[in-house]
């Protein structure tokens, strides 16, 4: 089971530590080999995804990464700031679905913003594709200038587009995982997030989901506008289930799911190509200001940790002692700032490491 390690910037480097550790405690044999990625990898290589790092991750069964980013990047050009390492990561190796559960443990139902009853037992699954949309439309419109800010600029444009086949793929996706979540005891709904209204691209979207949905006579299907989906997220959130979406909606809905269960510190994700290999990775960024602190939250890391032995490692008996792990952690009441309240145990993140790998044990 060979591993790339990408820990990336800022916190990163701190969080994947902890989950790397939790990994180890685990009976099993891993070939984990560590590269640069992102601000760290352009500071070394002039490049924020160099060819030998991409390389390890084509090669590996899975990709274990941190986070990417730092202020003092946001004066590059645009190709070679540190998000673009992720972006290639999608690209070269082809990871089209992301998964991210928002799940609010029952303790941590004071920690969120909402009303306890609003979110007590919440358990939703948002899948985002990955690779089309916005983000990857061409022809790029770019503003000239070396310096990143484009300054006399009067225009600038992006494309968004989708083909039939990536809506095809992400939707069986989002089906199939509705129907498995159906058996575990979940509504067995898959909710398409759109603006058919407003975008045509998305009124391609909703047709496609629309006729792929008839393949699964036992999984119910909505439509939701993207505006009113945000909107129902913090005012009914338990309605969903699964939610699939595009690119761009899924980046900002899944971060505002994530407010829903107390701190985004807590979102761990998958994304995963037609072969089943990933890249893991925490919802949350780089967060430089407090790099270095040793107060961030590894649990979304260690979560996301135990995701990557679930799809890609095909080690489901071992990802249910980590998550029990968590589970039994956050149960005695340690908890790093961002998830932290009165009567609990303020912690730092290597001892949130070393409380998980003590529950394991």
């Amino acid at each position: 089971m060979k591993i790339a390690v990408l820990p990336g910037d800022g916190i990163g480097t701190e969080i994947v530590a902890e989950a790397v550790k939790v990994l180890n405690t685990l009976d099993l044999k891993f070939e984990m080999e560590t590269a640069l990625v992102g601000g760290a990898a352009y500071d070394a290589y002039g490049h924020p995804l160099p060819e030998d790092t991409l390389k390890l991750a084509m090669a590996s069964d899975a990709v274990l990464f941190g986070a990417v980013g730092d202020w003092k990047y946001d004066k590059l050009d645009r190709p070679l700031r540190p998000e673009q390492a992720i972006l290639g990561l999608r690209k070269n190796m082809g990871l089209f679905a992301n998964f991210r559960p928002a799940i609010c443990y029952e303790q941590l139902v004071g920690a969120s913003s909402l009303k306890p009853e609003l979110i007590s037992g919440l358990d939703i699954l948002i899948i985002r594709e990955l690779t089309g949309d916005i983000y990857f439309g061409q022809p790029r419109g770019r503003r000239i200038a070396t310096d990143g800010h484009f300054p006399g600029a009067e225009e600038a444009f992006d494309t968004m587009r989708y083909s039939k086949p990536e809506i095809e793929r992400i939707a069986h996706v989002a089906f199939q995982a509705a129907r498995k979540r159906k058996a575990a005891g979940s509504e067995g709904r898959v909710t398409s997030v759109d603006k058919a209204n407003v975008l045509e691209t998305f009124q391609f979207w909703k047709d496609v989901v629309t006729e792929v949905g008839k393949e699964y006579p036992d999984i119910a299907l909505d439509h939701m506008y993207v505006d009113n989906a945000a909107m129902q997220l913090v005012k009914e959130p338990k309605r969903f289930d699964v939610v699939v979406t595009g690119n761009m909606f899924g980046d900002i809905l899944s971060d505002e799911a994530s407010m829903l269960t107390g701190s985004i510190g807590m979102l761990p994700s998958a994304s995963l190509n037609t072969k089943s290999q990933g890249l893991y990775e925490p919802s949350h960024g780089s967060a430089p200001d407090i790099a270095g602190k040793g107060v961030a939250n590894p649990l979304a890391t260690i979560l996301s940790a135990a995701m990557m032995l679930r799809f890609s490692l095909n080690q489901p008996e071992a990802a249910e002692r980590i998550e029990a792990a968590v589970q039994k952690v956050l149960s005695q009441g340690l908890r790093t700032g961002d998830i932290w309240s009165e009567g609990t145990t303020k912690v730092g993140t290597a001892q949130m490491g070393d409380a998980v790998v003590k529950a394991m044990r």
